[in-house]
């Protein structure tokens, strides 16, 4: 008998095997002057570190300029108002002069370019957060609640957000030594040639890892979308314990069926103490099955999926040392951000703030970026919490500085009530062009022009002020979670886009691909008979999403993938 064929691993998986501590030669690419840029096996190390190596595709016909896109990490989306001045900063001096507020409660500068990186990245940390593992083959920023006006249960769950990113976190000494210190990390030193990360090991995880906190009835993360979902159970405002969900994801590739989004699985429920055994247990699921032959095919969702719900269940109780019991009853309502002045469970107050595909900047009259800048700079005690709708949230405000703020922000032109219409004020991009090196469309610069033709419409059909989620992204990646949507655009080619609908209100339904490429100025027509029959049609008070979900689209002959 012959012996089977060696496994033939990707190149991040050499790569990493080669270079456990992820440094690279990073340190001595930012000290070198002579270039612009860094090696493509630094930008996958890079990566690791919270930043992405891309260039200005605007500008690509002149030749290539090379920029940093830098993400930190922020558990829970919670900043303190020196952070956001700190952050302000940074993205004026370094960047292009805006903050990018992500799906995954994060802040994105753009336009910065290799000279700066370390300013930028060093900045932050000095003001106590970071950009380890914002990106790479490594769990992400971990998602919690960031809306305080329900329970009281909400400081216990941010608690163990804190406790399980901490717990995730991966321990290099490179990144100290590249971004702190400034130097190269002697890769012959035998503890750095021979670094196994305790968790991770030496090839860390086969491709990233997502992890999201939530409370019922609120589903304001999208907790079905990340590999791993902690549901929070509470009982007169105590935590009880966590419904556990695994193996969601988004990312797919256009014409692969063997890729797709998946909803996560709810597979069990543990008490709170058992918060980090379990969230490592998953993980290292994760590490051990993953597939490390095909990035494609690598993220956790693909286990759960081909594996089964009894194998997590049992891996799970092996390496957690626990049984997970049934799981509890829960429902989610909604997906979506509270807007305007709220009043907390505490008795503070907080704002909901509305920013347009998650872009933090100045026009002629709506100055955005100056006046939360303003806020930060007057109210230290505000906290200023990241959602992963994109928007920004102004916690723990005293009832005596209620005035005071709306003031400085109508100063700036910026509203605190009314502040969007409902179709732009429940839709979502990812920026895609000019920055993202994916991307095949447009998405950020796209969407707010397309929201405002399907408002007219709308009105025109009679569904003027009626709530449609839209959600676009410039490539199959899903960074915007469209397959979430009622309505999604996802980009095929410049100005051609694939449109799926069907999603619904509480994030626990996938929508479909309706149409394989639609033109951009093609949208209007192809959308009116669709929206038309749903005027006439619809049952009392039901949603588009779930008007196509219940007639619609099983008329349709299934489209492309």
């Amino acid at each position: 008998m012959s012996a089977e064929a060696p496994v033939k691993l990707t190149h991040n998986e050499i790569i990493k095997d080669a270079i456990p501590t992820l440094a690279g030669t990073i340190a001595a690419t930012i000290a070198d002057e002579s270039t612009d840029h860094f090696s493509e096996d630094d930008n996958q190390f890079l990566k690791f570190h919270g930043s992405y190596q891309q260039d200005d595709r605007d500008l690509r016909k002149a030749g290539k300029k090379y920029i940093m896109m830098i993400r930190s990490r922020v558990p829970g989306g919670v900043m303190t108002a020196n952070q956001w001045r700190v952050f302000d900063d940074l993205a004026t001096q370094y960047g292009n002069n805006t903050l990018r507020a992500t799906t995954r409660q994060t802040i994105q500068f753009h336009g910065v370019v290799k000279s700066n990186l370390r300013a930028v990245v060093k900045g932050i940390n000095d003001a106590l957060l970071s950009t380890l593992a914002a990106c790479g083959d490594v769990n992400r920023n971990v998602l919690a609640p960031p809306t305080p006006a329900y329970t009281k249960a909400r400081e216990q769950v941010l608690q163990d957000c804190h406790r399980v990113a901490l717990a995730l976190a991966p321990q290099t000494k490179a990144y100290h030594s590249i971004w702190i210190d400034g130097e190269q990390l002697d890769l012959e030193k035998p503890e750095n040639k021979n670094f196994v990360d305790p968790l991770y090991g030496k090839t860390y995880l086969p491709r990233k890892f997502k992890v999201a906190f939530v409370i019922p009835p609120v589903n304001d993360v999208d907790v079905f979308t990340s590999c791993l979902g902690f549901i929070a159970v509470v009982e007169n405002d105590h935590l009880v314990g966590y419904n556990l969900a695994v193996g969601g994801g988004m990312g797919r590739s256009h014409g692969n069926t063997q890729t797709y989004p998946r909803l996560a699985d709810v597979i069990g429920f543990f008490t709170p103490d058992k918060i980090v055994d379990v969230a490592k247990a998953v993980l290292t699921i994760h590490r051990d099955f993953g597939d490390r032959t095909d990035r494609k095919h690598a993220r956790l969702k693909y286990v759960v999926a081909e594996r089964g719900v009894a194998f997590m269940q049992e891996e799970v109780n092996k390496r957690a040392g626990l049984t997970l019991a049934p799981a509890k009853l829960f429902k989610f309502t909604t997906i979506s951000d509270l807007y305007g002045w709220r009043k907390a469970v505490d008795g503070s107050w907080f704002l909901g703030l509305f920013v347009e595909t998650g872009r933090i900047k100045d026009t002629e009259n709506h100055r955005l970026k100056t006046a939360l800048r303003q806020v930060a700079d007057k109210f230290s005690n505000v906290e200023f919490r990241l959602t992963a709708n994109q928007n920004v949230i102004l916690a723990n405000v005293a009832e005596a500085d209620k005035a005071g703020i709306n003031t400085m922000l109508a100063a700036q032109g910026v509203k605190t009530e009314n502040q969007a219409s409902v179709l732009h004020a429940a839709a979502m991009a990812c920026p895609a062009l000019p920055t993202c090196g994916l991307a095949l469309a447009e998405s950020e610069r796209m969407l707010p022009g397309l929201i405002d033709r399907i408002e007219k419409l709308c009105g025109d059909l009679g569904l003027g002020g009626e709530e449609i989620i839209i959600r676009s992204t410039g490539c199959p990646n899903g960074c915007a979670r469209p397959y979430m949507a009622e309505i999604a655009f996802v980009g095929k080619a410049p100005g051609r886009y694939q449109v799926w609908l069907g999603g619904d209100t509480a994030g626990t339904r996938l929508n479909r691909v309706w149409k394989d490429v639609v033109k951009d100025p093609d949208i209007e027509n192809e959308l009116r008979p669709v929206l038309a029959r749903f005027a006439k049609e619809r049952n009392a008070g039901e949603r588009f999403g779930d008007w196509c979900d219940r007639v619609y689209l099983k008329e349709q002959p299934a489209a492309a993938n």
